[in-house]
């Protein structure tokens, strides 16, 4: 059974135990959204890679660019696992992804990655070949805003299809959706300051699915809160 976290932490904590069950279970492209906006995802990311402690040298951990990268080996001091960036193909180095990508890897954690590191996180993928790709928070969705044609939108689409959503924490008005691997999706709405469980289903809910789920479940129409708003409220109902 499910709980929905009230803390942070226990949001986090909830993550790395759906990594773990979907790794088992035989997965090997794995998403982690944690759909908070005002939570920065580095000091996050850090929480969460602690289930990889024993990999050692054999956990591989990229960020979007080489600043985002040394900023992080600044902040997280010496690590035992290799920090990289995914714009070296893009760079002035004569380095590629792929080369970046060693036999002794055995996982692969790419940190908020966007649209427009889409290639590169293919490129990750291709050479990564059957050991798992972990995408932490990404930013993949508005891949239209590439620029790029219709056809090769689709291509990229079906690539992001691949990866299993393990788990999936985000807020709505007065209410949230939670994914928390092998749990189905399920929908909360939030009664008396805390969230009770009014819907599961098996595969994402679209907009209109969730509003027919909430007014089954009870929801009454209520004030709407702005994005801004519902996040910080959500924040401090996570103890923020």
């Amino acid at each position: 059974m499910v709980e929905f976290p009230q803390t942070l932490e226990a949001a986090i904590v909830q993550a790395q135990s759906a990594t773990q069950a979907a790794i088992a279970a035989g997965y090997t492209r794995l998403q982690i959204d944690l759909l908070l906006p005002e939570l920065k995802p580095t000091p996050i990311a850090f929480q969460y890679l602690s289930i990889f402690s024993s990999m050692g040298a054999g956990l591989k951990v990229f960020f979007t660019d080489a600043g985002a990268a040394a900023l992080a080996r600044r902040d997280w001091g010496e690590t035992s696992f290799n920090i990289c960036s995914l714009d070296v193909a893009g760079s002035r180095q004569t380095t590629s992804v792929e080369e970046l990508v060693s036999p002794a890897d055995e996982l692969f954690l790419l940190i908020a990655p966007s649209s427009v590191e889409v290639s590169p996180v293919e490129q990750v993928c291709t050479a990564a070949g059957d050991r798992p790709v972990v995408l932490f928070t990404p930013r993949l969705e508005d891949i239209g805003a590439v620029g790029i044609g219709y056809a090769a939108r689709k291509i990229r689409e079906r690539f992001l299809n691949t990866f299993e959503p393990c788990y999936y924490l985000r807020p709505f008005d007065r209410t949230a959706l939670l994914r928390c691997y092998p749990a189905p999706w399920q929908v909360w709405l939030e009664t008396d300051n805390t969230y009770a469980l009014v819907a599961e289903e098996l595969e994402k809910p679209s907009t209109e699915r969730l509003e027919q789920l909430l007014q089954a479940g009870g929801a009454q129409a209520s004030p709407k809160r702005t994005v801004i708003e519902e996040m910080q409220r959500f924040l401090r109902a996570l103890g923020q």
